[in-house]
């Protein structure tokens, strides 16, 4: 029987920023047998642990928001530093993730078409050359950290390829999106000057996507941005302004839940009984390895929802305006599911995770992102055989859930 959500006194202690920084699925699951749907204040909002609660939020746009669907920082920001924050990339600007119908259905259809399968494999040739690059930089090293040393350039790399970012600009652009996580991340502690520079940083990174686009619109090339600016599908593109909004969003994006979800495949399949050789003699297929990887511990923990009326979710009532927060990973996690095990188990019954959401925004670079990945591991598999774990300490996680990304990942070989 449904209940309302007063009637829940009892909050609960989740805290992904420390006590469940590495291991957030332990907690989930103890909680979710009972509690599907709790509210954690630390997050401000009614976290929702079962899959299934998860699509049917997901497929009801109508009465969930996705306006709001980033972290919102712990504490008020400085009035001059929230400004710049909201208005970084335009007055009254929204990227597609946040966008509900109808605007949402526009927008979308043009951006899709930047990531079709024939646009995917039009562009796999140079995901091969950049891996093979960076694998042949790594192959001469005895230790080094994976993250820094390949996961981090390689997917940072293959998305400013693919949208024509000029190459003097990626460690700007890697430097931009780690202020926009501190600027998200805020904690009421922080040095007030410190978020004054991250903001200031993000001026210029809405700055420089507009300049960027403005080129491509006088002089398109062959990249994504002149894609999205001149050659929609039946006549339809994008504004100069509609596309610059856009940019930041599919380079941060990108680039970081690519870098992290190999991470967490290649320290998972490391740390597993038959460890790389498993996958180097082909004994774990390279896509089944990198579908179980998303379940297991999908890069995008999961993504925010706002009830804009009166909803029913998981058996509680839920007042206009609460705040959602559906943990994908814990669905890729469900133990009253076949195709969620508990243990890492690359096989093809992975494909089922929500690493990629669901619904109106799946995630419309999944098939780009799936190719990215295979690419680097088939790299990694052929040019680095004996890869083992570095002896040391198991790696942590950064404290910038519903991110899970690993501080570093030391390998040997």
């Amino acid at each position: 029987m449904p209940v309302d959500s007063e009637q829940l006194h009892e909050v609960r202690s989740f805290d992904p920023y420390g006590a469940h920084r590495d291991d957030p699925y332990s907690f989930l699951a103890d909680i979710g047998e009972t509690e599907p749907v709790f509210y954690a204040p630390l997050l401000g909002a009614w976290c929702v642990t079962r899959r299934e609660d998860m699509v049917a939020v997901l497929r009801d746009d109508q009465s969930f928001s996705a306006r709001d669907h980033n972290p919102r920082p712990a504490a008020a920001l400085p009035e001059d530093v929230s400004r710049m924050f909201r208005t970084w990339r335009g007055a009254d600007a929204v990227a597609v993730g946040s966008l509900d119908p109808p605007e949402h259905a526009r927008v979308r259809e043009v951006l899709n078409a930047g990531f079709t399968p024939a646009r995917v494999r039009a562009f796999e040739p140079t995901i091969r050359a950049i891996a093979t690059d960076l694998v042949e930089r790594a192959a001469v090293l005895t230790e080094f950290d994976f993250i820094s040393a390949f996961a981090v350039p390689y997917a940072l790399e293959v998305i400013c390829r693919r949208l024509g970012v000029p190459e003097d600009y990626y460690d700007r652009c890697r430097t931009w999106s780690e202020q926009r996580i501190e600027l998200m991340m805020s904690q009421s502690n922080a040095d007030p000057e410190r978020l004054r520079e991250f903001a200031r940083g993000l001026m210029d990174f809405g700055a420089f996507a507009r300049s960027l686009v403005q080129e491509r619109l006088a002089a398109p090339q062959d990249d994504l941005i002149s894609e999205l600016l001149h050659d929609g599908k039946a006549g339809r593109t994008l504004t100069a302004d509609e596309v610059s909004v856009q940019v930041p969003t599919l380079i941060f994006a990108g680039h970081m839940t690519c870098a992290e979800a190999l991470g967490t495949i290649l320290y998972q399949q490391l740390q597993s009984p038959g460890g790389w050789a498993e996958v180097v003699d082909r004994t774990i297929a390279v896509r089944d390895l990198v579908e179980e990887g998303l379940r297991f511990d999908s890069p995008l923990a999961g993504m925010y929802r706002t009830a804009v009326r009166d909803v029913v979710v998981g058996g509680v009532h839920l007042a206009a305006g609460s705040r959602l927060l559906l943990l994908y990973g814990a669905a890729g996690r469900d133990s009253r599911s076949r195709a969620c095990p508990a243990a890492f188990s690359p096989d093809s019954r992975s494909a089922t995770h929500l690493a990629f959401g669901h619904g109106i925004h799946f995630c419309l670079g999944a098939g780009f992102a799936r190719a990215e990945l295979e690419i680097a591991v088939e790299a990694i598999a052929t040019r680095m055989p004996g890869l083992t774990l570095a002896p040391g300490q198991p790696p942590h996680h950064r404290p910038v859930f519903p991110l899970r990304a690993l501080t570093e990942l030391r390998v040997r070989q």
